[in-house]
Formats: structure tokens, sequence, C-alpha cells
């Protein structure tokens, strides 16, 4: 019997979530809500076997589905996430998982409450080079991990494009490199310090580095902005994991294309190339329709209290930003300019792909 799914949503990630789970066959996608016309017009061009409604509540009101997966935006999510609960019905869900740091806290006391599964799409965790880097850290072969620095600038998304309830860069995008640096230490944060930029005179930073401790005492800093070369004529990018242990190193880079992981370890030294894998949605529809098939919750399955976490410190971290002598460098007709050639720009993590140049 495959599972049954109504997805509730139908922008970007909703349409990414389907195309998922028509390639598994343990899922049927039975229903697909959205609210805009549009968006259920395409729903049923991509898949006429769902039934595509307005309505949400006809699916917690289905006693046949079992899942619901959240992807509106921020808002919706903690009144969607108590219906699933009352509906019994496990829960696949975006983050962050409210808009407000006390609704997500809410959401975690519902969720720890109930007996039902649940999930958010923290990606990074399911990353093939993130298991197999802490993988190798596990193993001992960089000794004890002292210092984690991840590094995720693009050009991206610029100021007003999306983000409405998810917040500034650093927190829409940047509690994923806050969530994966506390999944690798193991540990609570415990100090930081954050320098943001203002960048084109915006209100909000988006661009912040923040540095600190865990309880543990292992070191981190975590910098994400999407400033990086918005008008240069070919686009690039910087994203990196770089990992010092005691006795070795792990490190990571990637292209969104093709991921290189470099593993330094007293006794082993490798270097690993593969294609970079995206949001990873196929392994985490995977590890939940295990779950939800074996009826014990997978330990892989990101937690709701993961995601208040990171959710947490991302706005804690910003809020530090706004502390310390925040700058403001460039102009709104700059930003400006950004968004109108944005809106010309092919599909792909924000970026053009690069012309080949002879040099």
């Amino acid at each position: 019997m495959k599972i049954k799914v109504g997805l509730i949503g139908f922008g970007r990630m909703g349409q990414m979530y389907l195309e998922t789970m028509k390639k598994n066959n343990r899922w049927d996608v039975t229903y697909i809500c959205d609210t805009d016309p549009a968006s259920r017009e395409l729903a049923r061009t991509l898949s006429p076997t769902s039934k595509i409604i307005s309505d949400e509540q006809e699916i917690f009101n289905d006693d046949s589905v079992q899942v619901v997966g959240l992807f509106t935006l921020a808002d919706s999510r903690r009144d969607q996430i108590e219906k699933a609960i009352q509906s019994k019905k496990h829960i696949i869900s975006e983050k962050p998982v409210a808009d407000t740091i006390d609704k997500e806290w809410e959401v975690v006391d519902l969720v720890e409450k109930s007996d039902i599964f649940s999930t958010v799409n923290l990606y990074l965790r399911n990353s093939w080079y993130h298991q197999i880097m802490k993988q190798f850290i596990e193993e001992g072969e960089i000794g004890e991990l002292a210092i984690l620095r991840i590094c995720h600038m693009t050009p991206g998304l610029a100021p007003g494009e999306g983000h409405e309830y998810e917040g500034p860069a650093y927190h829409d995008c940047g509690m994923h490199y806050i969530d994966i640096a506390r999944w690798y230490a193991n540990s609570e944060y415990k100090t930081w310090h954050a320098q943001g930029m203002r960048m084109w005179n915006y209100k909000d930073p988006w661009w912040v580095q923040c540095h600190g401790t865990f309880q543990n005492g292992i070191v981190f800093d975590v910098t994400q902005g999407f400033v990086y070369g918005q008008l240069s004529q070919n686009q690039t990018h910087n994203a990196y994991t770089d990992i010092i242990g005691t006795k070795g190193i792990v490190r990571m880079t990637h292209d969104f294309q093709t991921a290189v992981v470099e593993l330094h370890g007293v006794n082993r030294t490798l270097r690993l190339e593969k294609p970079f894998g995206g949001k990873n949605l196929d392994k985490l529809c995977d590890i939940m329709a295990n779950s939800i098939e074996s009826g014990k919750r997978d330990p892989r399955l990101p937690q709701m209290r993961d995601s208040a976490i990171a959710s947490q410190y991302g706005w804690t971290f910003l809020e530090d930003a706004h502390r310390n002598d925040l700058s403001a460098i460039g102009d709104l007709q700059t930003l400006e300019e950004i968004r109108e050639r944005r809106k010309h720009m092919k599909e792909g993590y924000g970026l053009l792909r690069p012309k080949r140049t002879v040099v």
C-alpha cells in the first residue's frame, strides 16, 4: 500500500516534493492544495491523478490521508501543524515551522506531546558529503573536533524577493548552517559575536558573520550572505565547510553541481567528488516512509526542535549584528538594478550559468 499524502502549498518547494514523490513508488500524492488558481492549474497538469483543491481542511478531514506536506509560508504552519496532530496525520514541513519564535516553540510542544511522526527539511543533514565527513570525524581520524568554519555566499535572493515571514537571509538561509554546525558539534551554543553589513543601504543586514563557542568548547564561524557579486558579468559563489581537529581536518566545497570532499586523517587521506545532490528530498522522503511503515521514528529525521533552535539562534545572531556597529554601503538604486536583473535570470539557486571565456 502506498502512503497517501496531501501537499499544502504548490510553489517552488511543493513542486519539488511532488517531483520527488512521483519518482518513488512508496508515495501516493492524493491531494494538492493551493489558494492560487494558477498554481492549481499547474498542479492539474503535473499531477493529473491528484485531487486539486483550494481548501486545506479537505485534506485534514480525509481519514485516508496519512501524511501532510506543509510548503506554504511560515505564517500558516503553526495552525496547520495543530490540525495535522488533531487529525492524526504525520508531518513533513519546510522550515521555519512558524513565523515567530514563540509559535515555533508552541509547535515543538504540540508535536512532542503527540504520537505522530514529524520532520522538517533541514536538508544538509541528509547530504552525502556531511554524512561522510561526520563519520570520518567520529572514527577519530582528525582527533578531537575543535573548529567549525562554514561559509555560504551566493548572489541568491535579493531583499524583498520571497522571504516574507522567513526573515532576512541569515535567518531564512543561514539557519541551515547554524543547524549543521550544531549537528557537528553535538552541543548547544554558548557565546557569540555577530557582525553584519547592510548592503545597498537596505534596512536589514544581507551579510552576517557570527563566531563564538559551543558549551563543549568547540569554536564556530558561520558566514552567510546573498551579496556575492550580484551584478557581476558571470556570477559565482563561495561555499565551503572547513572542520579542524587536533590531529587532522575535513573540508568540503561545492558549485551546486558537484561537491568535493577532502579528508585528511591520521590513517587515511581521501578525496571524493560526486554530484551535489540539491535539497536531498529523496532521502528525507525515504526516511519518513521507512518510519511510517515500520512504526518506529528513524533518528536521522530532523526534529521540529532542531528547527526551532536553529531559527532562534538565527534571529539571535541577527539581533547581535544590529548591536555591533551595523554599517551600510551602497544605495537602493543598485538594489533596484539587482532586482531587475534577477527577473530575467534562469532558475538554479539564483545563479546565472557562467559563460565560457577564453583567456
